[in-house]
């Protein structure tokens, strides 16, 4: 017999009883005949027969699937945050399902049919506030959510401290010697953009600084808007000596513009980004940025899901997570400062 095959019909037709015996003795249960179930167990071996984990869990209530809805699942930042995510989940015997929706109509359908059939047992939805996706939050299914500032009575969530790492690459201008600090922001309505724009504002306004709204360009997390951002940053002729980038992505994208401009880097303009992506060491200057965990925030997002499910919880759980400074060649001191 062709062991890839072999159903539960086959087992239960060579141990010469009912499928509903089989699956009892999958399951452990104590109503079958020892002898019985020392059968089955003998033919199961015999035939190669793998149960399916799945049609086993959800006969005891639950399907064991959890699923991760995220905007892309091409991004660094949202792949390594499934990754984290995934590792945890699997360490608990359970399965997570990977998907995108890149748009609103897209995410209504896919937590309809997620959960309008119980088919998953909670979900982790990544960046939760970038549009209105947030309106269409499933009920009465555990959701957690990654990359959001938190709101009462909502879900469990968990995130980078967007206002720590803001102020963070600001302070670390300032301690440069910088002053006119000019900065790249990601859409305006995102939770992160606008907490790392009052992180760089709180980090001006603790040395007396006052913002220019000039020197403040929105991107879109792209390399490319980073680009533009710095061609349009230097056509304004008002002096900067420094540009905090809100990702690696757009930073790197300025990089390039300031490579094509003839603006030195860092001998001219001393440039930060914010995730610590792979390619941020590797790029020339290598960029100083600000490292968040992304897998780390999966793996948390997995525990609070879990958390959840158990069903003890009445207060939400709200969890930031501290950003760490890596200094790299991009920034330096002012070269009048010495």
């Amino acid at each position: 017999m062709d062991r890839t095959r072999v159903t539960i019909r086959d087992v239960a037709a060579q141990a010469v009883v009912s499928r509903q015996t089989i699956s009892r003795v999958i399951n452990g249960s104590d109503l079958v005949n020892p002898e019985t179930a020392a059968r089955v167990h003998a033919v199961i071996a015999e035939l190669g027969y793998r149960p399916n984990a799945i049609a086993r869990s959800m006969s005891r209530g639950r399907t064991q699937i959890l699923a991760c809805i995220s905007p892309n699942l091409t991004d660094h930042t949202f792949a390594s945050i499934i990754q984290g995510a995934e590792g945890a989940v699997r360490a608990q015997g359970y399965f997570l399902m990977s998907t995108s929706a890149p748009d609103v109509p897209t995410f209504i359908a896919l937590v309809h049919e997620l959960t309008g059939g119980a088919y998953v047992d909670g979900l982790v939805i990544v960046n939760p506030f970038a549009d209105d996706r947030y309106c269409y939050f499933p009920s009465g299914t555990p959701t957690v959510l990654v990359g959001a500032r938190p709101r009462e009575g909502v879900a469990d969530s968990v995130a980078l401290d967007d206002v720590a790492a803001g102020r963070m690459a600001t302070e670390h201008l300032f301690s440069f010697g910088h002053r006119r600090i000019a900065m790249i922001t990601g859409p305006a309505a995102e939770d992160c953009t606008q907490d790392r724009s009052s992180g760089y504002r709180a980090g001006l306004c603790a040395h007396g600084i006052v913002d220019e709204p000039s020197l403040v360009i929105e991107g879109d997390w792209s390399p490319l808007s980073g680009y533009r951002a710095l061609y349009e940053l230097l056509a304004l002729d008002i002096p900067f000596s420094a540009v905090f980038a809100q990702n690696d992505q757009m930073a790197i994208g300025a990089l390039r513009a300031a490579r094509e401009l003839g603006v030195r880097v860092p001998g001219d303009l001393s440039v930060v980004g914010v995730d610590d992506i792979p390619l941020a060491a590797h790029v020339d200057p290598p960029l100083t940025t600000v490292h968040q965990d992304f897998t780390a925030l999966g793996a948390e997002a997995a525990r609070l899901l879990f958390r959840s499910m158990s069903g003890n919880v009445t207060v939400a759980e709200h969890i930031r997570w501290a950003p760490k400074l890596i200094v790299r060649a991009s920034t330096q001191r002012l070269e009048w400062l010495g």
